[in-house]
């Protein structure tokens, strides 16, 4: 009796163990790492100056609902979280784990005001569906996590790297042709200000400001715009009845992905790889949690 119940026990042991034994044999033993990375914790500071402590899921929701409507396809969302993630982790890597990251982001709360209460949901389920499809994946071009910046709407074509950075370091930041961002609604915009001796001195390959004449004062396109609150890096000034006249073309400062194109290749069936295969050409998906040294 005792041997035969020694044997049913050697049968049941096989019976559940069969199942991981063939898989391990077929796939090799499962790295669990890689499926909880993003559950770390950060530093990040607030609106407020305060340091806090949240996990990077939740702090890069807020980023995402911050920098890109959560009302653009999946795909294009997708595109925008593994820039997001490979952003942090390159911050992370960097600094190390005790780095106090302060870009800004979105609250719950301020989620809800934006979007209203009854949209609210909705979006975040959007924006969090978007982390966990992508999660752990990042940017690589070659051995480093690549730089990944991103703005709304191009002039119809992204900005070169090396002209916009003065490096040489960026050979993946490229100028792309985003016709379809030349339809968008907020391609041209006009403010005017009260007149000032200036005038725009230069301007790089993409039409972008590189250069800024004012009074006896040379200043960068970006710190012009940045000081007059103008809605892109590409900008005419024309004197116009006693005032300026500024007229600008795209949304934001046309270097890395464009958010309106790379909505517009989701809607023509475009995954967020081929997305980001367009803006940053050469450049890798791989797994955050391959090429992370130990930050602790």
């Amino acid at each position: 009796m005792r041997q035969r119940l020694k044997q049913w026990g050697c049968y049941l042991i096989i019976i559940i163990l069969l199942p991981y034994v063939v898989t391990v044999f077929l796939n090799g033993p499962s790295i669990t790492a890689t499926s909880h990375v993003d559950s770390t914790y950060v530093k990040v500071k607030t609106a407020s100056g305060e340091e806090v402590k949240m996990p990077i899921e939740e702090y890069c929701i807020g980023i995402l609902a911050r920098e890109i409507p959560a009302s653009y396809k999946a795909e294009a969302l997708k595109a925008q979280a593994v820039l997001v993630r490979t952003d942090v982790y390159k911050k992370i890597k960097e600094a190390g784990s005790d780095t106090v990251l302060s870009d800004e982001f979105w609250t719950t709360k301020q989620m809800e005001d934006a979007w209203g209460v009854s949209k609210y949901s909705k979006y975040y389920d959007r924006l969090k569906k978007a982390w966990n499809e992508t999660e752990g994946q990042v940017l690589m071009y070659g051995e480093n996590l690549a730089v990944t910046p991103f703005f709304r709407i191009s002039n119809g074509s992204t900005r070169d790297g090396k002209e916009a950075l003065g490096s040489e370091d960026y050979p993946y930041l490229k100028i792309v042709d985003c016709p379809l961002d030349i339809e968008a609604e907020e391609q041209i915009q006009t403010v005017t200000i009260d007149d000032m001796d200036a005038e725009v001195t230069a301007f790089d390959t993409a039409g972008y400001v590189t250069s800024v004449r004012v009074g006896q004062e040379n200043i960068s396109g970006e710190e012009f715009r940045t000081t007059y609150g103008l809605a892109s890096g590409c900008f005419t000034l024309q004197k116009y009845n006693g005032k300026l006249r500024i007229t600008t073309r795209g949304v934001g400062h046309g270097l890395g992905m464009s958010q309106y194109t790379a909505n517009e290749m989701a809607k023509k069936g475009k995954d967020f790889k081929e997305i980001l295969q367009k803006f940053f050409e050469g450049t890798e998906i791989k797994e955050v949690a391959e090429i992370l040294i130990d930050t602790e």
